[in-house]
């Protein structure tokens, strides 16, 4: 029988000590089905999303007291970065509208009928009880198939639960919201 040796030991102890300090991971939630919003153009380019520093983060973040932005303890995002929430957000823009939705990079040889940009300045769960998202979104259209536009939107979702789950429950209603704003505009 082979023997093991006492450096190896002491690796493999360690890095099962470090498995049980492994942070739960959360997504923003995903609503159920809505109807379909008719728009007037067939294809979107959603451009990579720019967040604030802080938005960016891993760790899920929530309002103190006395204002400062605190991680919560053993919660992170599940991915973090602005192209996953472009991602979520194209595709809660395609399940609701009738045009087709990507993020960029376009995937077509035929480009598409709109750019849309999102930029969020403000994301957080506020101490007042409430997930807060604002910022500004804007539609540039090359072939000139609608009039574009720059438009503000400030979203305020109650925050019923301040736990991560709870406030990755009101980040996916946060987006939902956003989404529907998106889409009323895009149908005008």
């Amino acid at each position: 029988m082979k023997q093991v040796s006492p450096v190896l030991l002491l690796c493999a102890l360690a890095l099962a000590a470090c498995g049980g300090s492994n942070p739960a991971r959360f997504l923003p939630e995903v609503a159920g089905s809505v109807p379909q919003q008719r728009l007037r153009i067939a294809t979107i380019e959603l451009r990579d999303i720019v967040l604030p520093a802080y938005g960016s983060a891993a760790d899920i973040l929530s309002e103190g007291p006395d204002g400062a932005l605190k991680a919560l303890k053993g919660a992170e995002w599940a991915d973090n970065s602005a192209e996953a929430l472009t991602a979520d957000l194209a595709r809660r823009l395609d399940l609701g509208g009738t045009a087709s939705v990507a993020a960029e990079p376009w995937p077509l040889s035929e480009p598409a009928d709109i750019r849309l940009e999102v930029r969020i300045d403000r994301i957080l769960a506020a101490r007042d009880g409430t997930f807060r998202i604002s910022g500004q979104f804007a539609v540039a259209s090359p072939d000139l198939r609608m009039r574009e536009f720059l438009e503000r939107f400030a979203i305020s979702v109650p925050l019923t639960d301040p736990t991560p789950a709870g406030i990755a429950a009101a980040y996916g209603r946060a987006l939902d919201d956003l989404s529907s704003r998106i889409l009323l505009r895009l149908a005008r």
